[in-house]
Parts: structure tokens; sequence; C-alpha cells
């Protein structure tokens, strides 16, 4: 940390970057000490998956889901839901990296002095998701992997448009983070938010199933989450899915939400830490 310190006593991009890096090495090296935590991440996708799969078959003729295909686009559900299992461990790493990892660090007693490292604070949030973001793009894979092998995963579409329409969702992501994690620091309770927050993102981005299907009066707060047209871009390059927009449409509204949702949030981060620090509440829990 000394080292840190002094190679940050005069703030530059370079320092920046390689206070990132730090970061990420040590949070690397800590969710390794627990190797089965990744294998947890992988088997887990696949144990809830399982029972939708037999499920869609007992409601399918001849092995094709008409009925979901009425809402989709396609009769590969399975598909379909493993692609959205595998964005949605993204969100889950934000919510976790940063509203937890701040959580914890308040119950460790640690949260102050850390913020006396003359960084930026909104960039040590940020550095704390690197090292999620990196295990769980290796999990992701493991569980597209296991679903090609055991589910029948087919992308039957273009792989890199669907990575690049990707981008824009988790930069916003990173700006819908800092926002949540300024919540943490005032209301103090990560677990309950993370669960109920991650929840209901799941649910009105359509993870797991179109949105479309959703009650009227349910789909006007689906369709004002850019969430939701990043699940719906992906699978519309990746698996030819019916979208709700043009994809060009949906990639516009993906771009400007990405700009929209990191400057709210990094407003919202600024005004939240600086009521806590004024109330002297910042390391309580």
């Amino acid at each position: 940390m000394a080292t840190l310190t002094k190679s940050l006593s005069r703030p530059t991009l370079a320092s920046h970057l390689y206070a990132l890096w730090q970061i990420t090495v040590k949070d690397w090296k800590q969710y390794w000490r627990y190797p089965l935590n990744a294998l947890s991440t992988v088997i887990q996708p696949i144990v809830w998956l399982t029972p939708v799969y037999f499920m869609g078959m007992a409601f399918s003729v001849n092995g094709r889901a008409e009925g979901f295909a009425g809402y989709a686009g396609t009769t590969d559900y399975m598909s379909f839901i493993i692609v959205g299992s595998a964005m949605t461990n993204f969100i889950m790493a934000v919510f976790w990296g940063m509203g937890y990892a701040l959580k914890s660090d308040m119950d460790g007693g640690v949260l102050e002095s850390n913020w006396l490292c003359p960084l930026p604070r909104p960039l040590l949030m940020i550095g704390r998701t690197f090292s999620n973001m990196i295990t769980t793009a290796l999990t992701s894979l493991g569980v597209v992997l296991l679903g090609w092998l055991f589910f029948g995963f087919k992308p039957t579409g273009n792989v890199l448009p669907a990575l690049l329409a990707m981008l824009p969702m988790l930069i916003g992501l990173y700006g819908f983070g800092l926002a949540f994690a300024s919540l943490v620091m005032i209301m103090r309770d990560a677990n309950t938010m993370v669960d109920i927050g991650s929840f209901l993102v799941q649910i009105f981005s359509g993870a797991n199933f179109p949105v479309n299907s959703l009650p009227r009066w349910l789909l006007p707060v689906s369709l004002a989450m850019p969430l939701t047209y990043g699940f719906d871009a992906v699978r519309g390059w990746l698996l030819g899915t019916k979208t709700l927009l043009p994809i060009h449409i949906e990639v516009y509204i993906l771009l400007g939400s990405m700009f929209l949702l990191v400057g709210l949030g990094l407003i919202t981060f600024k005004a939240l830490e600086r009521r806590v620090r004024m109330k002297g509440t910042l390391g309580q829990y």
C-alpha cells in the first residue's frame, strides 16, 4: 500500500491504470484462493437450466416450441435462455463487484483507510469489478460450452456483431453499478439490495423470456430499461430472433444510454458519497 500511495502522490493516467491493475490482481488472487467458486459459478446455471429444458420439451411439438416462437421468433428456446443466462452473469458481476465489495470493506473496517488513497472514488469502485468481469467471461464461456454439450446450444448468427453489441451495454452497467453502490453507502444492507435489484433487472430486461410476453401494464417498464435492448440485440445477431426494434436502432439506444447511465452514475455516487462523509457514517454498518 505504501508503494501504491507513493506512486499516486501525483495522480496521472499511468498511476490510475497502475492502481486498477493492482486492485484487479488482488481480487484475482483472492478469488482463486477458493477455486470451487468458479466451479460453482459454472455448475449452478446448468442446474437451474435443466428443469427449464425438460419443461420446454414437455410443451414442444416434435421438438419445436411453437408457442415460444410466436413471441421470440425462434423455436430454439434453450439457446435463447442460455444466451440470457450468460449475459446475466455480467449483470451480477457489476452488482456484487461494486455493491457487495463496498459492504465488505465496511464490515472489515477498511473502507475509510482505502479511500484515503489519492484516487478518484469511482475508480476504486470500477477496479473492484475488473477481476469479476474476467472470471465472469471465463465462467460464462463454460456455461455456453456445457449448454452446447447438454442442451444443444446452436448460435446460427454472427458472433462478432453480437459481442460488439454487448460493449455499450456493459459500459452502461458500470454507471448503473456506481449508482447502486452509492445506495449501499446509504442503506448499508448489500445482500438484500443486490438480491432484489438483480432479480428485478433480470425480470424486466428479459434475461429469461421474451419481454413482449409481459402484461401490458408492465411492458413499458421493460422497454424503458436499456438492458432490454442489449439482450434483444445480442440475441438478434446471435440467434436470428425477432427483435423489438430494428437492430441498428437498438444499438443507437445502447450507445446513448451508455453515456447517460455513466453520467448519472457518477453524479449520484459523488452526491451520496459527499453526504455520508458529511454525516460521518461512511464506515458504519
